[in-house]
């Protein structure tokens, strides 16, 4: 048997990549899904069915079951359907995995409109697309109890602050906070809301310049491969993780690790109005030794010396 017997999953970004793979291993553990993937390019632009239906008809070939859908996430007709597709095929719906994702990488003074709203368009309409449906429809069950799960994707491009992603980096930031919420909205109705940091080599990564790639030799590819990510949202989307709600998961090649939750590490009080000589001595005494310059980063070596 397995850890998701008789579970069904919609996925997006489901035909390449880490999508691909957690759709595969979700087969593997008896999901019955529902596969969407536009099969646009990694800037979001084109589309094709090919992929998705590719994904699935391998699942079915191996004995699963999965149906698939080409349409643009981010149209909130696509979540609808995909819901209704999951409800009409399987009688249910229990896991929403949110992958899909596109890349317009530019710093942001040079940084067009388009390209802005189209990044925020995907990941975050996106994500509300397939979300809100699916957040009705468990509301509607009224059961406390029933191990619905939403696992939505996010990025250390956010978490440390991609300085050519600007776009990329505020709507990923944005799922954390979406995440956030959906859990302590969502819990009553048996929902969990978790959020997946991932380091994989995939055709967004790819788009990266090239020595800053992932996955650059056959070891490294072995590592950084998408099926690495599969694990923990498989567990995620199993019955067993109730415990775990509104947290940040990194995973990537052989780790999996827990971002801390924003907190409060210091803090400055005054007895009435600030005085701003005032104010600021107290900022600098109390925050500067935790706070002198910008906050570690992977990507702090690539600013200049």
């Amino acid at each position: 048997m397995g850890s998701l017997d008789g579970r069904v999953a919609i996925v997006t970004g489901a035909g390449r990549g880490i999508g691909a793979s957690i759709s595969r291993m979700f087969a593997e553990q008896g999901a019955r899904l529902v596969l969407n993937d536009l099969g646009a390019h990694p800037d979001g632009t084109g589309g094709d069915a090919g992929p998705a239906q590719e994904i699935a008809e391998q699942i079915k070939g191996l004995g699963g079951e999965a149906v698939s859908d080409p349409g643009d996430v981010a149209d909130t007709a696509t979540g609808r359907r995909l819901v209704d597709l999951a409800i009409g095929n399987y009688g249910r719906l229990d896991v929403v995995v949110n992958v899909a994702g596109i890349l317009r990488d530019r710093m942001i003074f040079n940084l067009p409109d388009e390209d802005w709203d189209a990044v925020i368009r995907v990941h975050l309409r996106g994500h509300y697309s397939t979300i809100k449906p699916a957040a009705a429809y468990w509301r509607e069950q009224r059961n406390p109890d029933g191990h619905y799960r939403i696992i939505n994707f996010t990025s250390d491009s956010a978490l440390q602050g991609s300085p050519g992603q600007p776009n990329y980096a505020a709507a990923k930031m944005g799922i954390i906070g979406l995440t956030a919420s959906l859990a302590n909205g969502l819990a009553r109705y048996g929902v969990t809301a978790n959020a997946i940091a991932p380091g994989a080599a995939t055709r967004l990564t790819a788009t990266v310049p090239g020595d800053k790639q992932l996955g650059e030799h056959p070891a490294d590819e072995q590592v950084m491969s998408p099926d690495n990510i599969a694990p923990i949202v498989t567990y995620l989307a199993g019955t067993e993780s109730d415990w775990l709600s509104g947290r940040t998961i990194g995973a990537s090649g052989y780790e999996v690790r827990l971002w801390n939750t924003p907190e409060v590490v210091e803090t400055v009080s005054s007895d009435g109005p600030w005085d701003l000589d005032d104010l600021a001595a107290k900022v600098a005494k109390s925050f500067r030794p935790k706070a002198d310059g910008l906050p570690p980063s992977i990507f702090m070596a690539q600013l200049p010396k």
